[in-house]
C-alpha cells in the first residue's frame, strides 16, 4: 500500500495520474475517467439499447457515457411534437439505440436521418479540419443498403442520402424536437443548426456529438458564436458532447 501511494505521488508530480482500470467503480472510456456512479451501464433498458447499437453498428465503440446522456435527451423530448433528426448516421449505432430505448415502433413519430454514406464531403472541410486529421478516409466503407436494412424493423423512419446541407431543403419537416449533429466538421453542423433552429419546438434539444471533444476545437468555437446569434447557451459535457435547449 505504501509503495502504491509512493508510486502515485511520483507519477503525479510528473504530471500523470495512476489507476486501477480492474476497479469496478472507475470508469475509464472515450477519453473520459472518472469514479463518479455508472449503475445506468446495468439497468436492463440501457443494456437492450446498447447492444443494439452494438448490432448496428458491428463494433462496440466503447461509449457508454455518450450513449447514456443521448437516450436521456431523447428520452426527455419524446412527449413533445415534430420529428427526430440526426444529420450524421454511420452504420447508426447511436440511432438504433435510441429506437430500441423509446421503443420506437410503439411512437407516432418520423425519424430522419441524413448522411452521404460514402464519408466527409472534402468541399466542406475546413483547411486546418483536412490538415490535423485524415477525415476524408473515414466512412469510406458504408453501404445505403446495409444501413436501411438495419432500420428496417423501425418504422417512420426515413434515411436521406445526401450532402448537408445542400440536401435538407428536399425534405418536408415542419417541426423537430430533436436534433443530433455529428458529422466531425464545422461548415454543414453549423448549418443544419442554423437550417433547424426555427422548425426546433420550444423545450426541444440540439445534442453536438463532438462540440467539447479534442481536436474539433473550430466546431465549440463556431458553436459557442452560433449560441450568441440566437440568444442561448450550450452545456458543455465530459462526454465531448454539447446540449442545447430551445427555451
Amino acid at each position: 500500500m505504501a509503495l502504491t501511494s509512493i508510486l502515485k505521488k511520483v507519477c503525479r508530480s510528473l504530471g500523470y495520474e495512476v489507476y486501477n482500470l480492474s476497479r469496478p467503480e472507475l470508469y475509464s472510456q472515450d477519453c473520459l475517467t472518472t469514479f463518479h456512479n455508472h449503475d445506468f451501464m446495468h439497468e436492463s433498458r440501457f443494456v437492450a439499447a446498447y447492444q443494439r447499437g452494438i448490432k448496428a453498428s458491428g463494433v462496440d465503440h466503447h461509449i457508454h457515457w455518450r450513449v447514456h446522456v443521448a437516450l436521456w435527451v431523447a428520452s426527455q423530448v419524446i412527449h413533445l411534437p415534430g420529428a427526430f433528426v440526426e444529420c450524421g448516421v454511420s452504420r447508426g449505432f447511436l440511432s438504433s439505440a435510441i429506437m430500441q430505448f423509446l421503443d420506437w415502433n410503439s411512437r407516432q413519430k418520423d425519424y430522419y436521418l441524413f448522411d452521404t454514406f460514402h464519408g466527409l464531403e472534402e468541399r466542406y472541410l475546413t483547411p486546418k479540419e483536412k490538415k490535423k486529421t485524415n477525415r476524408l478516409s473515414w466512412y469510406k466503407d458504408l453501404s445505403y443498403e446495409s444501413v436501411r436494412e438495419n432500420f428496417s424493423e423501425f418504422k417512420n423512419v426515413h434515411l436521406i442520402q445526401g450532402i448537408v446541407p445542400e440536401c435538407l431543403s428536399n425534405v418536408e419537416i415542419p417541426s423537430v424536437c430533436f436534433l443530433g449533429l455529428d458529422m466531425n466538421c464545422t461548415i454543414p453542423e453549423i448549418e443544419a443548426a442554423g437550417f433547424f433552429w426555427d422548425k426546433l419546438v420550444p423545450g426541444g434539444m440540439i445534442l453536438l456529438d463532438d462540440y467539447a471533444y479534442a481536436g474539433y476545437e473550430e466546431q465549440n468555437r463556431a458553436f459557442r458564436l452560433f449560441a450568441i446569434q440566437i440568444g442561448t447557451e450550450i452545456l458543455t459535457l465530459p462526454t465531448g458532447q454539447g446540449l442545447i435547449l430551445k427555451r
